[in-house]
């Protein structure tokens, strides 16, 4: 196996070359690396750096770089898993190299998840976690991370997929980046609280091919009945923008009251805030003391989920403008008109065209069609 050196933070590293002449690089090599996940990775050490865990588990390790990051950048303890041999074999020759002492596993995820817990859990599959969630938390004694790249079945794109997988109703709507990360929250919020726990969000995102998901889980029923009542549906009329949100383990009927047409759910899906703003803050102050290669583009991230409203939908107000037949002016403008009409008003880190807000439709419309 052909290797080259890479680096990441302040942590150098191995990884098989790749065909950059191939569709997607990352699936030509033997062991499995994405280069484009590098702000993903960033993020957690960023946030493992705050959080200060006992210990941390890289549990689908491929070729092991965010658990030796973690490891490097952190200084805290970490063990990686993968059930590839030549994933283990490279893992290993990058401790070596990097002199850290990371603990090294080869077992199924799920197996070694139903005997031993960690502090932190780490799910980074290639594709769906939905299959290994379940372990996950059972061995998750703090934070469990998310990560999932299967975003058309997440997002409605592929139906059927996202039925099976995550038991909901997505839609692929202009806001279909929320829809995917609410319902994947959802889904891990349904595995963990049969266990009597609970589910605090820290930071979580969508961007470009996958969804990122950084929980607290909290002990205790009550803890976990709290959680439950962030669970619900967006009710969305099939032919306008019209929506509106239904806090319930299951949908009720509703009709558009602009089309006169009932309303299609979409969810389970977690309705509430997507972040804990004080680790948001810490976050944004520790990020200027690390060397973190997307570190620009990570702060921006930080501001905007840190400042969006926790609405559980965003409004593409570019596909309004389209539909009102007119020229979109700027998105601060559009901004400061809702909030001069009494409604509070964000950007959102999901669309550069997309727009948070409690307003009701027809106040949205009005301040993106107004005169100039």
């Amino acid at each position: 196996m052909d290797l080259i050196g890479t680096t990441e933070g302040i942590t150098t590293f191995f990884v098989p070359v790749q065909d950059a002449a191939a569709r997607f690089p990352p699936g030509s090599a033997p062991i499995f690396f994405n280069r484009r996940m590098e702000l993903n990775r960033d993020a957690t050490v960023l946030l493992v750096s705050i959080l200060r865990p006992s210990d941390y588990l890289d549990a689908m390790g491929a070729s092991g770089v965010r658990g030796l990051r973690v490891a490097n950048e952190c200084r805290i303890p970490v063990t990686i898993n993968d059930r590839d041999p030549k994933g283990i074999e490279l893992i290993a020759h990058n401790a070596c190299m990097t002199n850290l002492p990371v603990e090294i596993v080869q077992r199924d995820a799920g197996a070694l998840l139903s005997e031993r817990s960690f502090d932190v859990v780490d799910l980074d599959p290639f594709g769906t976690p939905a299959m290994i969630v379940d372990a996950a938390v059972k061995g998750t004694r703090r934070f469990l991370f998310v990560t999932a790249t299967d975003t058309a079945p997440l997002c409605g794109a592929h139906l059927k997929a996202g039925r099976r997988r995550y038991f909901a109703q997505p839609m692929n709507t202009e806001y279909h980046g929320e829809v995917g990360l609410r319902i994947l929250l959802g889904f891990v919020v349904r595995e963990t609280v049969k266990y009597d726990r609970g589910v605090a969000p820290i930071f979580c995102y969508a961007r470009e091919h996958f969804v990122r998901l950084h929980l607290r889980l909290l002990r205790g029923a009550r803890a976990a009945d709290e959680t439950l009542k962030s669970i619900g549906y967006i009710l969305q009329c099939p032919k306008c923008f019209y929506r509106t949100e239904h806090q319930a383990m299951f949908p009720e009927s509703k009709t558009c009251p602009y089309c006169d047409i009932p309303l299609t759910p979409i969810g389970p899906l977690w309705l509430g805030s997507l972040r804990d703003a004080g680790t948001l803050v810490q976050m944004r102050e520790q990020l200027g003391s690390m060397v973190l290669g997307t570190g620009k583009d990570l702060a921006k991230l930080i501001d905007l989920c840190y400042e969006e409203l926790p609405t559980s939908s965003h409004y593409d107000y570019h596909r309004i403008a389209k539909t009102a037949g007119c020229s979109p002016p700027h998105i601060d403008t559009v901004i400061a008109r809702i909030i001069a009409s009494g409604y509070p008003a964000t950007r959102t880190h999901f669309s550069g065209y997309g727009i948070k807000t409690e307003a009701p439709l027809t106040v949205i419309i009005e301040a993106v069609s107004a005169p100039r």
